[in-house]
């Protein structure tokens, strides 16, 4: 007697493979974008800088560098972000600026202060116009398990909340990284834009998900090997057709 197909299982394994290879196709294609993004971030901080106004009319301004006469800069209120920069503790400090040929306001991350330094720029009002060098770029939200800000300082980067602090009520969702000192006269003020954050893990999850649907493949094999195609008979004289003698 023949062993039934196992359709159940098939059906099953079939779609558990179509599943998993649909999923390691998807993060191929990821991946090809992440890679696409990354050599545009490249090529935009590559060209030379150019007026806010040009670069802000660009389908992809992100990580263009920009020059921008930000007014009274050097002695600006700011709020500080707690972070790490290239592995020493300390802050930066975030300013408001509103550039004299736009007329929308930005907040500016004016560089890092390494932790220990106490001393900070003067705080005045002023309206003297500052020429800075700055990076521009899109900065998301902070995620749920971000900290609170404490008296004026930040553990996340929360442009909402920056902005409020620092009297903004519409900020641009871009931000401006300074790549030249609002207080040159002041060497613990370090001007630079933070690394592109680009994770890009998609060939090792595409990996995973292919390694699982040939691990599905073989399982499926190794059991229909196991599966006999005919019913044993118990003994000789059954297959025979006859029976046991005392």
């Amino acid at each position: 007697m023949r062993a039934r197909f196992p359709w159940g299982l098939t059906i099953v394994c079939a779609t558990t493979l179509v599943l998993l290879c649909g999923l390691g196709v998807w993060q191929v294609q990821r991946m090809q974008w992440k890679n696409g993004l990354i050599a545009q971030a490249e090529a935009a901080a590559a060209l030379p800088p150019a007026p806010l106004v040009d670069v802000l009319v660009l389908h992809e301004p992100v990580f263009r560098k920009v020059l921008i006469d930000c007014p009274g800069l050097a002695t600006a209120p700011y709020v500080e972000l707690q972070t790490i920069h290239e592995g020493q503790a300390g802050v930066r400090l975030i300013s408001a600026c509103r550039p004299t040929d736009f007329p929308a306001e930005f907040l500016i991350d004016r560089g890092f202060v390494a932790e220990g330094i106490s001393s900070r720029p003067p705080v005045a009002a002023s309206v003297v116009p500052f020429h800075v060098t700055a990076e521009l770029r899109e900065v998301p939200p902070p995620g749920p398990m971000a900290l609170p800000a404490d008296e004026g300082r930040f553990f996340a980067r929360d442009t909402q909340g920056m902005a409020r602090a620092l009297g903004v009520a519409d900020p641009d969702p871009n931000t401006l990284f300074a790549l030249t000192s609002s207080n040159p006269e002041w060497q613990a003020l370090q001007p630079s834009a933070p690394p592109a954050a680009f994770s890009n893990n998609h060939l090792g999850y595409a990996l995973t998900w292919f390694g699982l649907a040939l691990a599905v493949v073989g399982f499926y094999i190794a059991l229909l090997r196991r599966k006999p195609s005919l019913k044993q008979p118990r003994s000789t004289s059954e297959a025979l057709g006859t029976k046991d003698t005392p």
